[in-house]
């Protein structure tokens, strides 16, 4: 017999599925981020409020189905103070919206989702010189910064006077 999908893997079948018709595939996601949104402007609104129940209870809260609800609990995962069971999670598993609001803030800065790090709500929690800390923080957390290139006629990093080959250099 077969295993029954976990809601996890039926979202992402749905909303990830490759052979699906482009243009419906386009459909879901609009409505879900139109939803997504919705769903963000509450929790804002009081940030420092944990938001708890099971999946469907969530959903009914936020009036979307369990699948959207499934969806959003997945994005949100990384940015909760304690990560839910997503990976096994049912229509009644209980479940935490507890999140720390930088780590939320910089993960959608991360996802590029500017509707969402955009939100006016955002405007209660942190001031303009935070939200532009953050953003600078999460940005340059992705950057690669590569160490400059020492040739062996510089003078040796290490400021022994001598030159890179005739000291820290030497057999490498």
């Amino acid at each position: 017999m077969a295993k029954k999908k976990t809601l996890l893997e039926k979202w992402r079948a749905k909303a990830y599925n490759e052979q699906a018709d482009k243009e419906k595939l386009q459909k879901l996601w609009v409505a879900y981020f139109q939803k997504e949104k919705e769903i963000y402007q509450e929790l804002l609104k009081n940030p420092d409020e944990e938001v708890k129940g099971t999946v469907k209870e969530l959903a009914d809260k936020y009036k979307v189905d369990v699948m959207t609800m499934t969806g959003f609990l997945d994005g949100i995962n990384d940015s909760l103070k304690e990560a839910n069971p997503i990976e096994t999670m049912e229509e009644e598993t209980e479940v935490s919206l507890a999140f720390d609001k930088e780590l939320l803030y910089k993960n959608m800065v991360a996802a590029e989702a500017d509707w969402l790090y955009n939100l006016e709500e955002w405007d209660a929690i942190f001031d303009a010189d935070k939200k532009k800390a953050l953003y600078k923080e999460q940005k340059s957390s992705t950057t690669i910064v590569k160490d400059a290139k020492i040739y062996p006629n510089d003078p040796c990093p290490c400021g022994s006077g001598k030159k890179y080959k005739k000291c820290c250099g030497k057999n490498k």
